[in-house]
């Protein structure tokens, strides 16, 4: 059954992918870009793919983006678009902390506020938010990034209690470290402000991880699964090795000393 699906987030990786394919199975797709330019290119990649897909521009940054997407009414709101940043938590600037959270969370929160309640009138619908697999461990010299979308794990659980009772379903979506550019950038995002000889903690190199990234539509499958799913799994962690590592994580975090 066709659904109206409202994407943030599409320009590029996961988002664009996704957008793209729940079009070609017949869904009503808004997908949202930050730029004008990013909205533009995204139309012309739908047309190639032979889809139809309604394109908005959305920056998080702008209260008037947000209030035009949240005029819309979809029956998934799928909570994708994100921003990250690199840097030790006692040397990145203070500025591209307050923007991580006003991107990942707090823009994401006013589109839920508008949108949202439409859906608790109605008693159905569905949140998909965008975590990570840093919503569950942390990454050193990532930690921002990585908190919040720790923050998005407590908003989206709690959600989940709150709105059950009116039918409608919240879920997570937690990708690893895939090939999109999204993490190539994102360990670049410190070049601007960082200096070596003032640093209190130097950055290291971040080459070798950045080699060994998984390929994006292992990711892309499986959103495109579960978004529309009426039954699913509340977390969706891809790489299925990434499972793991988390559940590893979270018991080395009762076990370890100071």
């Amino acid at each position: 059954m066709s659904q109206k699906i409202l994407i943030t987030g599409a320009s590029s990786g996961f988002g664009r992918g996704t957008a793209i394919e729940l079009a070609r199975l017949g869904h009503k797709v808004v997908a949202s870009a930050e730029t004008w330019p990013q909205v533009r290119s995204l139309r012309a990649d739908a047309a190639e793919a032979g889809v139809e897909l309604e394109v908005i521009k959305l920056n998080l940054l702008d209260p008037i983006d947000i209030a035009h997407a949240g005029t819309y009414d979809p029956d998934v709101l799928v909570l994708n678009a994100g921003a990250m940043e690199g840097g030790s938590i006692v040397d990145i600037p203070m500025q591209r902390v307050r923007e991580s959270f006003d991107i990942n969370v707090f823009g994401h929160l006013q589109l839920v506020q508008a949108i949202v309640p439409k859906m608790v009138a109605r008693r159905s619908g569905k949140v998909v938010w965008t975590s990570s697999m840093g919503g569950i461990l942390v990454v050193p010299f990532l930690g921002i990034y990585c908190a919040t979308k720790h923050a998005i794990e407590a908003i989206a659980g709690s959600m989940k209690a709150e709105l059950e009772p009116f039918g409608i379903k919240v879920a997570t979506v937690n990708p690893g470290a895939f090939r999109t550019g999204f993490n190539d950038t994102g360990v670049e995002s410190h070049v601007q402000w960082y200096d070596a000889k003032t640093a209190v903690v130097p950055m290291p190199d971040f080459g070798a991880g950045l080699a060994d990234q998984a390929d994006p539509q292992e990711m892309i499958d499986a959103m495109v699964e579960i978004i529309p799913a009426k039954e699913h799994l509340y977390r969706t962690m891809r790489p299925l090795a990434t499972i793991d590592a988390a559940k590893q994580w979270q018991a080395t975090e009762w076990s370890q000393n100071a």
